[in-house]
């Protein structure tokens, strides 16, 4: 498994960056995280990641973009302003999660 070195703590990550271990996430491995696809994390995107890492503690998988939409309270339109082009993809990649299913 490949690994990588992000704030200091070497962490095994899938072949796309996406941390295998959901575990090692930290709130400051998230701003790195942030950082490196050009994102500065505001309140409103901690809302979203949090969401996002509370619902697959309950879940056991990541929620799709929809489900952060229609049951996370976070409109879509915002989402695609918080996590350019692919939000759903970005928004697991900072939170720590996998790729939601279907997505590319």
């Amino acid at each position: 498994m490949p690994t990588t070195t992000i704030d200091g703590h070497t962490i095994e990550v899938d072949d796309e960056g996406f941390l295998l271990d959901p575990h090692e996430w930290t709130e400051s491995l998230a701003t790195c995280l942030a950082a490196q696809i050009g994102i500065d994390l505001t309140d409103e995107h901690w809302k979203a990641i949090r969401f996002l890492r509370d619902d697959f503690a309950e879940q056991g998988e990541t929620a799709t973009l929809r489900r952060v939409s229609v049951v996370g309270g976070i409109p879509t339109k915002s989402l695609f302003q918080l996590f350019p082009q692919k939000p759903a993809k970005k928004l697991a990649y900072v939170a720590g999660l996998p790729k939601p299913h279907g997505c590319v």
